[in-house]
């Protein structure tokens, strides 16, 4: 009797077991409306067109090699999603508890630190926009301790092209 609850249940286990499964990352297919990953599972087991779900408002195209978490609704391996890809050769370390940050493989990053924002570039830094405002009591543009930099409006000397009148506290190096 025991020998026949078991052989009933064995499918049921199967697929209890097949709902959740580590990936790696092998192509991705950023081009459709939900990106589509092709994942290499077990180690004879391939899926191509595995959709992949991201948060809303942060998306990102992972490399070769990257690793996924992909459920399988009811069991069924024939529709997987991947719920989270993790690449832990560029992950960045070192936040304090409680900090957050957006970063690449490139070492490009945005901080919320515990003691101010950082934005970090590798290369250039492009701000397009219709209006930037920056409020704050001291601008420093290129560093600490530079001289100070006329603003639209500053009195400037034409002979000497010193600041005659303006702010103290916008200064570049």
């Amino acid at each position: 009797m025991m020998n026949a609850i078991r052989e009933a249940m064995r499918p049921i286990e199967q697929r209890v077991r097949g709902m959740v499964s580590r990936a790696i990352v092998r192509l991705v297919d950023d081009a459709m409306k939900a990106q589509e990953l092709q994942l290499e599972l077990l180690s004879d087991e391939s899926q191509n067109g595995v959709e992949r779900f991201q948060n809303y408002g942060l998306t990102s195209v992972p490399h070769p090699g990257a690793e996924a978490l992909v459920v399988f609704a009811g069991g069924l391996r024939s529709h997987g999603v991947a719920i989270a890809v993790e690449d832990r050769r560029y992950r960045l370390t070192g936040l304090a508890q409680g900090e957050v940050a957006l970063f690449d493989d490139l070492g490009n990053r945005v901080k919320l630190g515990r003691d101010r924002v950082e934005v970090m570039g590798t290369s250039a830094v492009r701000v397009e926009a219709p209006e930037v405002v920056v409020e704050a009591d001291d601008v420093h543009l290129g560093g600490v301790g530079g001289s100070a930099v006329a603003r639209v409006g500053d009195d400037v000397d034409p002979n000497t092209n010193k600041i005659i009148s303006g702010s103290a506290k916008v200064k570049a190096t």
